[in-house]
């Protein structure tokens, strides 16, 4: 069977349905999604890590006139993402081996990042690095502190983990990012933990 954090991409593929359902009509982020667009130029290339199924963040970027290409590494949820906006380019693949050959003017991993395991949310920040286009604005969210959480999605345990800030800030800086916003356990976010970024 693995550890919960090895069955995150079967769990979602399973669930894509029930999950795409209750995630499109929430946009608890929109605050932070208006926070990170501040940060693009007209027509961004946004690089999506862990798009899902689309909605509602890039359906809105979409709407905005952005050029997105999200990741992720359901193909049932990308089958979704690809029908709602044909016009943007989806990939099914693992963000941790993701290697575009190109750079993006933003990048998100919103409620993405955090199902890997702590290994593999530092090695993540040489593929964020590896991405990220002059002034890049990059946004994601974590946990508040260091450690490990089990969730749920549809009963079934749902992996989280984080390192603790000062990590994430000394992992932005080596790939040469500062950080513009971050507040922990966010209220008005559903009491979301965010960073927002931008490359120097």
């Amino acid at each position: 069977m693995g550890s919960a954090a090895e069955r995150i991409i079967d769990l979602y593929e399973r669930h894509a349905g029930a999950w795409d359902s209750q995630r499109s009509g929430t946009r608890l982020e929109a605050s932070w999604i208006e926070r990170f667009v501040a940060r693009l130029p007209p027509g961004a290339a946004i690089l999506d890590i862990g798009c899902g199924a689309g909605a509602p963040i890039a359906t809105h970027l979409d709407g905005l006139g952005f050029s997105i290409t999200g990741v992720d590494s359901s193909p049932a949820m990308i089958a979704r993402a690809r029908e709602r906006m044909p016009r943007q380019t989806w990939h099914v693949a693992d963000m941790r081996e993701l290697s575009l050959g190109r750079r993006f003017d933003g990048m998100l991993a919103w409620d993405s990042f955090f199902h890997l395991t702590r290994e593999d949310q530092r090695a993540m920040f040489r593929v964020f690095g590896a991405h990220a286009g002059p002034r890049c604005a990059l946004m994601f969210t974590s946990g508040p502190s260091d450690g490990e959480a089990i969730g749920a999605l549809e009963g079934e345990p749902l992996y989280h983990a984080s390192l603790d800030p000062d990590v994430y800030r000394a992992l932005l800086r080596d790939e040469d990012f500062e950080v513009l916003d971050f507040i922990a356990n966010d209220p008005d976010c559903g009491g979301h933990t965010v960073w927002l970024a931008r490359r120097i």
